[in-house]
Formats: structure tokens, sequence, C-alpha cells
């Protein structure tokens, strides 16, 4: 993850897709998934994170792990980077170890990702103890542009854009799910921190172009605090854009 400050313009390739931002009024989490194509478990947590993105209110980002590829079938999704931040969320939330499918409900805590009415609960849970999301955040593209808004609140956090291919569809040829077709939504492809929050409102400006490398359909903003050591940590803003005809 590297910092990167862009305040100013920048040229960039117009994106002539249409694009669809999810209102921060409609937004009550955000569901990291941790999975892997290697995992006969991971399955049904697929299935219901494709829910979860559906219903339209969750940040839903899917972070698949390289440490089940010794089963003989190497995740085409997977990095070493998603593991880390696994391993770094387990630091932060005090566990041992790692598991898949594992939920990391708003940097909050964990849940097996298979359980999509636990996940919802917490989620509910979360807003109740305002431990939900309660800074606006905003992105949107104009022209040349990524605009990324953030409004007034309380705290520090980090500025942290997570990239994501919309859909992909792989059929394993080896491994625990071999022979199976299944459908990966919101694969994360790349994460950085593009800037820091200190509780007053602030724009940040990235070149459009930052969407051309491949697999890279989609963003999602987190507002992020984080650990003295540097895990991630609660989530406290975030939105997401999707470039497309199909949202």
């Amino acid at each position: 993850m590297r910092l990167r400050f862009l305040v100013s313009l920048l040229a960039g390739i117009a994106l002539a897709s249409s694009l669809h931002a999810q209102e921060l009024a409609k937004i009550k989490g955000v569901v990291e998934l941790f999975t892997s194509q290697g995992c006969a478990s991971c399955p049904p947590a697929d299935a219901a994170f494709e829910k979860l993105i559906r219903q339209g209110d969750v940040v839903a980002l899917a972070y698949h792990v390289d440490y089940w590829n010794y089963l003989g079938w190497n995740d085409t999704m997977g990095s070493k980077e998603n593991t880390a931040r696994q391993y770094a969320y387990a630091r932060t939330l005090g566990r041992s170890g790692v598991y898949t499918p594992q939920a990391i409900i708003n940097g909050r805590d964990h849940l097996n990702g298979a359980n999509l009415d636990a996940i919802n609960l917490k989620i509910d849970d979360f807003q109740r103890q305002g431990k939900g999301l309660t800074v606006p955040v905003n992105a949107a593209m104009k022209g040349d542009e990524l605009e990324i808004k953030i409004g007034a609140g309380q705290g520090r956090a980090n500025v942290v854009v997570a990239y994501f291919d919309k859909e992909q569809q792989v059929s394993p040829k080896a491994g625990e799910n071999n022979g199976q077709q299944i459908t990966y939504l919101h694969a994360v492809s790349d994460i950085e921190t593009v800037g820091m929050w200190d509780g007053k409102g602030m724009n940040i400006v990235l070149p459009a172009n930052v969407m051309d490398k491949a697999g890279r359909r989609g963003l999602a903003v987190l507002l992020q605090s984080s650990t003295p050591s540097g895990d991630p940590a609660a989530i406290i803003g975030a939105t997401v854009l999707t470039i497309g005809t199909d949202g």
C-alpha cells in the first residue's frame, strides 16, 4: 500500500461508461469477505456475498487469499497483499489466526462469511451502537478526474481506495472446488491510501485513469482508522462506485 496525495488537476482518459454511486443514506456498513477459489467452504459465502451486494445498502469487497493454493488450485485473484490484510485484521481483533470464509464488519468484528442473516444483524447492531458509518463519503467521476468528498466528523482516519473487478466467472480445474463454475463479485485487485482525514471536510482529486488497469471496474473509498502499529481498524465512512450500465 503506497501513500499517494494527488490534489492537482491531472490529465486522464475520460471514461465513456455510465457511473453509478450508492447514496450515503443507503449505505449501512462495510463487509470485507476473505475467500478463496480453493476453499470448499467458500462457495456458500460467495453466494451470500452476491446477495449482500444486490441488497444495495452495503459496501461489499472480496479479498482472495493465497494460502489455500497448496490444495492444487492457484486462486486467479489471490494475492499475498490480500492475505496480509486479513492477518492485519487478526492482530487488530486479537485473534491468533485467520480462516475462510471470514467476513470483517466495519473493521470492528468478524463472522462466518456464509451467514448472511448474522452479517446483516451485526451491521444493524453497529448502527444502533453508534459504530456504523458516521462520516459522509462520496466519489464521482467528473471528466478526467475522480473526485472524493469527505464530510466533517470526529477523529482521524486514512482515506483508503480499494479497486475491484465487478464480476468474473471461474471454473477451478483442480483442488476442492474442481469442476464448479463460480461467479465472483467485487474481487479486490489493489488497495492504496490516498490521503489522511483529521475530522475536517476535505476533497481529494485523482486522475480518472486510475481505473485503466486490467480488472478495475469499480472502487470503494473507505475512511478507516488504524492501530498504533498501522493495522486496519474501524471504518467510519465509505462509498462505492462502479463502471457500466448494470450498476
